[in-house]
């Protein structure tokens, strides 16, 4: 009797916990997949069964390859960049050196700053002629540019602004880790005659595996759900080269009002996640060691 006392203790404990996931994740992704097999409802029009006919759309559909391409070149620069620059950053600001609490303030500022403020600093910065970033380039007597109008510069930009905001962010894992790795591991290391970068690399960065594959996973996170800058920035163009998977579905949900599409984009980005944190788990986690 006290065993099943305990355990229906232990599920109205998790209850609410339980109940949240289930009305905010777990339903609104039934839904969603429900609603990618049906059509758009329009006014009176309720929707009907389609089948895959969404999906035989998507993958005839050129915006969705193109906004698939662009995000996947975003993804690929900007997480291994973030994660190394951050890294690097809380290995610098985790040593003794006068001024290293404004160091940390400086890399943990862009961070705090609200992503449409971000995107409006940005914004000047990168304005023809007169931003701060032409007259750089006309000071070292460069040529101008339309950084944001120009299908080889555009994607580019907005990579640098993500790299410049996230690096901060990622840096503070890095550092509350680094703090808690014993300096008697490192000083064991050197009286067996390791040298810094050996001492870093077999002592320091298995040590750190854990909030790497933390932070992988928050990187591959934000390369997909990114919409606030490209919105202020470029609103997806020029012709479709900033245009990310989540703009396309912001686009094609709230701009054409054709929600069965939209949905069908989302089981798609959802699956690509899924599947690329599977992955990440599974070829990290034995790399892994938990203390």
């Amino acid at each position: 009797m006290s065993k099943r006392l305990n355990a229906l203790y232990g599920w109205l404990l998790i209850l609410p916990a339980v109940s949240l996931l289930a009305a905010f994740t777990h339903l609104p992704a039934v839904m969603t997949l429900l609603a990618s097999v049906h059509s758009t409802p329009r006014g009176t029009r309720p929707p009907h069964f389609v089948g895959l006919d969404n999906y035989r759309d998507m993958m005839a559909d050129p915006i969705f390859w193109q906004s698939l391409w662009n995000n996947l070149i975003y993804a690929l620069a900007t997480i291994p960049v973030s994660v190394a620059l951050a890294l690097t950053m809380a290995l610098l600001v985790n040593r003794s050196f006068p001024g290293r609490s404004l160091a940390r303030l400086a890399f943990f500022t862009p961070t705090v700053l609200p992503m449409i403020a971000v995107a409006n600093i940005w914004l000047f910065f990168y304005t023809p002629d007169y931003g701060l970033l032409d007259r750089l380039v006309g000071f070292l007597g460069m040529a101008h540019h339309n950084w944001l109008g120009e299908r080889g510069t555009a994607l580019w930009a907005l990579i640098a602004v993500a790299i410049w905001k996230e690096s901060g962010f990622f840096m503070i894992f890095y550092l509350a880790a680094l703090q808690q790795i014993p300096a008697t591991l490192r000083e064991a290391a050197a009286l067996e005659g390791a040298g810094p970068w050996t001492c870093f690399r077999r002592v320091t960065l298995p040590l750190l595996m854990p909030t790497t594959l933390f932070v992988l996973i928050n990187a591959l996170i934000n390369a997909f759900r990114m919409v606030d800058h490209v919105v202020v920035m470029t609103r997806g163009g020029p012709d479709n080269a900033t245009s990310l998977l989540l703009f396309h579905i912001f686009e094609v949900g709230f701009r054409f009002w054709d929600s069965a599409y939209a949905a069908t984009l989302t089981v798609v980005l959802v699956t690509i996640l899924s599947l690329v944190a599977a992955l990440k788990f599974h070829f990290l986690d034995s790399r892994t060691h938990y203390r």
